[in-house]
């Protein structure tokens, strides 16, 4: 599995928060999917000024989605 962790990603991003997340702050999580990198991004939507996401191959992604809907 790769996972990596990147400051610089693809400008053409566009994220999106579950529609479980709350609007009350929390703990929330934003995902976006580049198009043409096979990855999904993922970052906290509290530290979106950070440039911190995380870089998940789209089949680790599926596996990860598909285990927590367990």
């Amino acid at each position: 599995m790769s996972i990596d962790q990147h400051i610089e990603q693809p400008g053409d991003l566009v994220w999106f928060k579950s529609s479980h997340s709350g609007t009350n702050g929390g703990d929330c999580v934003e995902v976006a999917v580049a198009a043409c990198a096979g990855a999904v991004y993922v970052r906290d939507s509290k530290a979106v000024g950070s440039g911190l996401v995380l870089r998940v191959g789209r089949d680790e992604w599926a596996a990860f989605v598909t285990h927590a809907a367990r």
